[in-house]
C-alpha cells in the first residue's frame, strides 16, 4: 500500500499530540493577525488549549456569521491574515457573496493527498472541469495536481463537444470535476465514437453514490470522491477501502450538536467543525453547516486517522413557525434548562393547515410535572406555544436534526 506520507499511519495518540502542540501558535497567530479572533478570543490564553475539552469551550463561527461579517468589513471580514500582494495570489468570491483569500504556499487546499489516494501520480495530464472563474474549485484541484508532478489540462466547465476533441487529442489519463458532469463527457463521447482515456477521477460537489461508482468503474474509470470546501480546502477524502472519508493531517475535525458548539457522543450525528492551520486564513472551529458522523476504527487501507461518513444533510434547520424563527440553538436551550432531558428534536407539522410544534424528549423521567415545566420552557425561549412528547432514552432517530419540518401546503 502506497501513502502520501508516513503521517497517514501514524498512532492516533502521535496524530493528537501533535495537533494540540501546535494549535496554541496557531490561536496565538490569529489573535495577533486577523482583527475577529483578536476580538472573538480575546479572553482566551492560546497556550491554555492544548486538548479537545479546552478547544471545545471556544466559539463556533458558522458561515452565516462569517457573510455577516465580510458585509460589515470588507474583504474577510476580519478572519483572515493574508494581505494583498504575495501574500493573497488569488481571491474567489463564493455565493453570498463570500470571499476565500488563496495564499502562495503550493498545494494551499491540502488536496494533493486526495488525490493520491485516488491514484493520481507524477506524469499523469488530467483534465480538469472545475470552474476557474470567481469559485476556487478549479485551482484546488490544479493545485493539488500540480503538487503531485502532474500537468493540467484547464477545461473548465461546459462545451461537451470540445472537451471531448481534447480529451481525443490529449488523450488525458486522469479527470476532475462533477460525476454528472463526467457521465456527460462518457456520453458525447460514445456518440461521437471517440474512446474514452480517463482510467481514474477525482469528483467532488455532488453526492456520488455506489451505483455511480460501480458504472463509472464498468466503463474502466476508477472514480474517488473528497469533501472539501472553498473555507477550508480538504476535510476529508474517500481511499481504496471505499469505507468512510479518511480526515486530513492538517485539520482538526470536531462533531457537535447543530446550533451549538458541543461535542456530540462517537457516532452520533452533529455538524461538521472544523480548525485549521492555514497561517493566511486561520479559521478556528469552523462551523461548516454540514452533518455527518464519525466512524469507529481505523480505515482498512491502513491509515489511522479518524473517519467521518461523508455528507449526511445540512446543520442549519431554522425554520420560520407562525411568522417567528425558530433555531436549533434555542431547543439546545431548552434541553440545557432541563438535565432531565437526553436529547429533543422539535417536529414541525401543520394539522388542518395551522403550523404546531411538538418538543420529543428522550428521558427517564416522565411525569406530567416536567412536561409542564418544558412547556412554559419553550414559550419563554422561542415566543411560542408549543407541545410536549416524553420518549424513551435512544428513541430519537440518529440523523442530527434537531427541527424536523414535516409541513405540507395544499
Amino acid at each position: 500500500m502506497e501513502y502520501y506520507d508516513q503521517r497517514e499511519i501514524r498512532s492516533q495518540a502521535e496524530r493528537e499530540s501533535d495537533l494540540f502542540a501546535r494549535l496554541p501558535g496557531q490561536i496565538a497567530h490569529a489573535k495577533a493577525n486577523a482583527p475577529a479572533f483578536a476580538r472573538l478570543l480575546a479572553e482566551v490564553d492560546p497556550a491554555s488549549v492544548t486538548t479537545r475539552e479546552a478547544l471545545a469551550r471556544l466559539p463556533v463561527i458558522r458561515k452565516s456569521e462569517l457573510l455577516a461579517q465580510q458585509k460589515a468589513a470588507r474583504p474577510f471580514g476580519g478572519f483572515a491574515a493574508a494581505r494583498w500582494g504575495r501574500d493573497c495570489r488569488r481571491v474567489f468570491a463564493s455565493p453570498g457573496p463570500l470571499y476565500e483569500p488563496e495564499g502562495a504556499r503550493p498545494d494551499y487546499y491540502r488536496l494533493a493527498r486526495a488525490l493520491f489516494a485516488a491514484g493520481f501520480r507524477e506524469g499523469d495530464l488530467v483534465h480538469n472541469t472545475f470552474s476557474y472563474h470567481f469559485t476556487p474549485a478549479g485551482s484546488m484541484m490544479e493545485t493539488a495536481a500540480h503538487a503531485l508532478g502532474c500537468t493540467v489540462f484547464p477545461a473548465g466547465v461546459g462545451q461537451t463537444e470540445q472537451q471531448v476533441a481534447a480529451m481525443a487529442d490529449l488523450r488525458p489519463t486522469a479527470y476532475t470535476g462533477t460525476p454528472s458532469f463526467l457521465r456527460i463527457i462518457l456520453d458525447k463521447a460514445q456518440e461521437l465514437g471517440v474512446v474514452p482515456s480517463f482510467t481514474k477521477a477525482f469528483v467532488s460537489g455532488e453526492a456520488f453514490p455506489p451505483s455511480q461508482r460501480e458504472a463509472l468503474a464498468a466503463r474502466g474509470i476508477q472514480a474517488f470522491q473528497a469533501y472539501a470546501t472553498a473555507d477550508i480546502g480538504l476535510i476529508a477524502y474517500e481511499t481504496s477501502a471505499r469505507d468512510g472519508l479518511v480526515v486530513d493531517e492538517d485539520i482538526i475535525v470536531e462533531i457537535v450538536r447543530p446550533g451549538t458548539g458541543d461535542p456530540v457522543a462517537p457516532g452520533e450525528v452533529g455538524e461538521v467543525v472544523v480548525t485549521t492551520f492555514n497561517p493566511d486564513y486561520p479559521l478556528i472551529r469552523f462551523g461548516t453547516g454540514d452533518l455527518s458522523a464519525l466512524l469507529p476504527g481505523c480505515s482498512p487501507c491502513g491509515r489511522t486517522n479518524m473517519r467521518i461518513k461523508g455528507w449526511m444533510g445540512r446543520a442549519d434547520q431554522t425554520t420560520k413557525i407562525k411568522g417567528m424563527f425558530v433555531h436549533p440553538s434555542q431547543v439546545a436551550d431548552i434541553v440545557r434548562r432541563h438535565p432531565e432531558v437526553l436529547r429533543a428534536r422539535l417536529v414541525v407539522d401543520n394539522p388542518g393547515q395551522s403550523d404546531r410544534m411538538t418538543l420529543h424528549c428522550e428521558t427517564r423521567a416522565a411525569d406530567t410535572a416536567l412536561v409542564e415545566r418544558l412547556v412554559a420552557t419553550i414559550r419563554e425561549v422561542t415566543k411560542l406555544r408549543g407541545e410536549v412528547v416524553l420518549c424513551a432514552p435512544d428513541s430519537l432517530a440518529n440523523d442530527g436534526k434537531v427541527i424536523d419540518d414535516l409541513r405540507t401546503y395544499e
